[in-house]
Order: C-alpha cells, then sequence, then structure tokens
C-alpha cells in the first residue's frame, strides 16, 4: 500500500497568529510531527499542503515536498477535508492511504505512524482514528453524570477510562475519500496513543503545558552535526564561587577536564564560543588558554549575540549546542538545537533544556556534555 502523508498548514490563525511558525522548545509547532511522519518510514512522501511562502520555505527546509493549497481550503472556516480533497485532485489520486497529519499534536512519535499502519493493515480497515486513554468523569450542564453512577464512584484503577480522539492523525483510503468526501467512514480502526497525547495545542496558554511535555516526549530527529558550540561562564565552567588570598585577590578554579573536551571540539573543526554577564579578566584569561577567539563579555541579553553568530556562520538551529545555568540563559537554551545545563542550574534552567547534565558546573558538565554529542555521532572529524 502506497501511504503519503500531508499536513495542512494555513498562514492564518486566530488563536495564536502564526502559530504554525513558533517556535516551540527550539524548533517551529509543525515540525515536531512532521519530522515524526519523515523519520518513520511509512510514507512514500510526506507534504505540506500551504497558502504560505515563508511556511513553504521551512517545511521544504524541513524535508517535506509543499503543495499550494487552493485559496477557498485556507479560510478559517475551510474544512480539513477540503484541503485533503484539493491535494488529491493535485497529486492525481496518486496513494492508496493518505495520512492527515496535524501540526498541533507535536507530541506524535514515529512508532505511532508505524504501529497504527500495522492496526490498518491487520484490520482492512478504510479508515484509522488516533485516540488517548482518559479516566475523567463528564457532566451534562444540567448536572447529569454521564459517563459513570455517582453512587457507585468507581476507583481509578478498577476502571478502564475512556478513548478520547487526539487529533493527532487519520488514515484514510483514496477509495473512501472520493467516495465520501471525509476522512473517517467505513471500517473504522482505533490506534490508541500515550495519555500524555490528549493534550493539542489550541490556546495560548497550551503553550506553556506543550513545551514541558515536548521537551521530555516529543521526537528529536538525530541532527546534524555540531557546528557551533557555545557556554557561559560562572556556573558552567566553574562552580560559580570564588577564592580569596589573604591579601585579598580574587581567584576561580577551571576544570581541566571541560579543557580537554573543548580542545577536542577545536579539533574536530567545531566553532566555539562564549557568552557571560560577567566583565572580570577570569574568562578571556580561560579562553586564550583554551584558543577561543569568539567570547561576548558583560552581556545580560545573551540570543541576540548568539543568534548573530548562527547567521554569521550560515548555520541553523540545529547545528548549535549551549549550556548555560541561570535565568540569563534560558532563551539561549530555548532556541538552540540542542539546549544543555549542569545538573546544579537554576530550576527554571533544567524546567527547559534538553540535555541536563550529571555532573555540576566547573566539575565536568562540559566534557560530559561533549561525550554526549560524539556518542551520538553529532561531533564529526575526530579519530
Amino acid at each position: 500500500m502506497k501511504f503519503v502523508a500531508l499536513m495542512p498548514l494555513r498562514g492564518g490563525s486566530v488563536s495564536i497568529p502564526r502559530k504554525n511558525l513558533r517556535d516551540l522548545a527550539g524548533r517551529p509547532l509543525f515540525a515536531w510531527a512532521l519530522g515524526a511522519a519523515r523519520d518513520s518510514g511509512l510514507f512514500d512522501s510526506v507534504w505540506v499542503s500551504t497558502d504560505d511562502d515563508e511556511i513553504a520555505a521551512a517545511a521544504a527546509r524541513e524535508g517535506a515536498r509543499v503543495h499550494r493549497r487552493a485559496p477557498e481550503t485556507a479560510t478559517a472556516t475551510a474544512s480539513s477535508e477540503s484541503a485533503m480533497i484539493d491535494f488529491a485532485a493535485a497529486c492525481g489520486w496518486d496513494f492508496d492511504v493518505l495520512a492527515l497529519v496535524q501540526a498541533t499534536s507535536p507530541l506524535t512519535r514515529p512508532e505511532d505512524f508505524r504501529a497504527a499502519a500495522e492496526r490498518f493493515r491487520a484490520e482492512g480497515a478504510d479508515s484509522l482514528v488516533t485516540v488517548a486513554r482518559q479516566h475523567r468523569f463528564r457532566w451534562s450542564p444540567e448536572g447529569r453524570a454521564l459517563n459513570y453512577d455517582p453512587a457507585a464512584r468507581p476507583r481509578r484503577q478498577d476502571w478502564s477510562g475512556e478513548l478520547v480522539e487526539n487529533g493527532a492523525f487519520y488514515f484514510t483510503t483514496r477509495d473512501l475519500l472520493r467516495a465520501s468526501g471525509c476522512r473517517l467512514g467505513g471500517r473504522v480502526a482505533v490506534h490508541e496513543m500515550a495519555a500524555v497525547t490528549a493534550y493539542e495545542l489550541d490556546e495560548p496558554d497550551d503553550w506553556t503545558i506543550l513545551e514541558a511535555l515536548v521537551r521530555r516526549h516529543g521526537h528529536r530527529p538525530a541532527g546534524r552535526p555540531v557546528r557551533l558550540f557555545v557556554m557561559d561562564v560562572d556556573g558552567v565552567l566553574n562552580d560559580a564561587g570564588f577564592y580569596y588570598s589573604e591579601t585579598g585577590e580574587a581567584l576561580k578554579k577551571f576544570s581541566t577536564r571541560d579543557g580537554a573536551g573543548l580542545d577536542m571540539l577545536r579539533r574536530a573543526g567545531v566553532e566555539r564560543g562564549i557568552i557571560t554577564g560577567e566583565s572580570t579578566g577570569f574568562a578571556p584569561a580561560r579562553a586564550r588558554k583554551l584558543g577561543i577567539t569568539r567570547i561576548e563579555l558583560g552581556c545580560s541579553d545573551k540570543l541576540p549575540v548568539l543568534d548573530a553568530w548562527r547567521r554569521e556562520l550560515s548555520l541553523e538551529w540545529d547545528e548549535v549546542v549551549y549550556i548555560g545555568d541561570d535565568l540569563a540563559d534560558i532563551p539561549c537554551v530555548r532556541a538552540a538545537g540542542l539546549g544543555a545545563c549542569p545538573r546544579d542550574a537554576e530550576p527554571e534552567v533544567r524546567a527547559v533544556a534538553d540535555f541536563i547534565c550529571t555532573h555540576d558546573g566547573g566539575r565536568g558538565a562540559v566534557r560530559e556534555l561533549i561525550r554526549h554529542l560524539i556518542a551520538a555521532g553529532r561531533i564529526e572529524g575526530l579519530p
């Protein structure tokens, strides 16, 4: 069977303006579910159907093919089925199964597509819906219990819950879509996904919840080789403390293990940089010792500096790694393709980091992160 994936993306959005392109944990919202479809290996082709030039360019960068949807299918009131039929007609109905993939479900994973396809084939289904199990007691506005008896309230462990449509993706055969114009019909298969996938991104408040969830549960592609590795200093390259001599001379301690790891990056051709809020001579002295020439001192707004370096080197965000420990580092940790922090970083930083070291700042955290990147195959050019 020839499976084709389609993600309809409008340029306009009422509840969250430009939400499809908005950054969610370091990637555009749409890229999470699209990447899962692409990396599933199930689909003959993966398409984005859009009316927007910026979305079209971003989709192409994510490896999708682009269909320019008809204007009438891109209005706020147009149905997803209209976009599906518009695409199907444009491609000559050249598929056996069309998967409608929703950008607002960023917790979808590649294995969900593969498992759903197995069930779809095994059941000889005409369509498939994805669901998540919930244990919620539902009531009518009139005060009537809809799915349980309050006089015999079941315990959670004694109740299997309900399967709720989560909107992650749908499978529809060509024949069903052609005959009915509807994504669901005929023999419907049901694919149950993880309970956490019940969360969808529809309102602004959903963003905070899903950003935390996607960092923990979202699918990240292996990523391209790292080309830029940037660090804070206090709390990362050192322990953020001072040592004072009897004469009042201030000193700081840096880890030689971190230095050895950073030298490995140098030999691999990875650009290294330091962005720090401090203006003392400690950071420049350590940078000179490590051969790091890209350094920004006394910087409280770090993201513009990091972004300027990225643009200067013509890099995408997934080629950038940043490690920081304090509140001023959060925008960079969020933006980088991989944002990391030491074990003893501030809780707010730990909450948004993709990788949390098991070592404290100044005690080998940077070397640990570099080892992780090497093990993941993201550092090239090492013997």
